[in-house]
């Protein structure tokens, strides 16, 4: 089925501070890596000042943010969204977190420490709640 759903996909004209045609946004431009057959929602804001990179046919709903800087307490750090993972619809993402491969993240939640590959996690905290078999 993703072989299908993507089978057009392009890599998506970026510019910094500006919404691209799928109408979500990137400051810190620099310092974004995009993998192939991502699929970003609507209105979501990637800071990646200190870095995010964003793996193979990683799908991220609409209405999230995705920080690498915090300004309400200094954090700063790479955030990591391995290949495959899911972040649910208005969820947040904070600095230096690592979402494992085919990890999926339920809508609504905030995502503050390293998630491993193939678990289901959601919740503010986001928390495990199952492994995939």
């Amino acid at each position: 089925m993703a072989k299908q759903r993507f089978k057009n996909w392009k890599k998506p004209i970026i510019k910094e501070g500006k919404l691209t045609k799928w109408n979500w946004m990137v400051q810190g431009l620099s310092g974004l890596k995009l993998g192939k057959e991502t699929d970003i929602g609507a209105f979501t804001y990637i800071n990646a000042q200190a870095g995010v990179e964003i793996g193979d046919r990683v799908e991220i709903g609409g209405g999230c943010h995705i920080y690498s800087v915090s300004t309400i307490d200094g954090k700063r750090g790479r955030v990591v969204l391995e290949e495959g993972c899911r972040i649910g619809a208005h969820s947040v993402v904070l600095p230096g977190v690592r979402v494992g491969r085919n990890t999926t993240v339920g809508a609504c939640s905030l995502v503050t420490k390293n998630l491993p590959p193939n678990v289901i996690a959601f919740g503010c905290p986001a928390k495990i709640v199952s492994k995939l078999k």
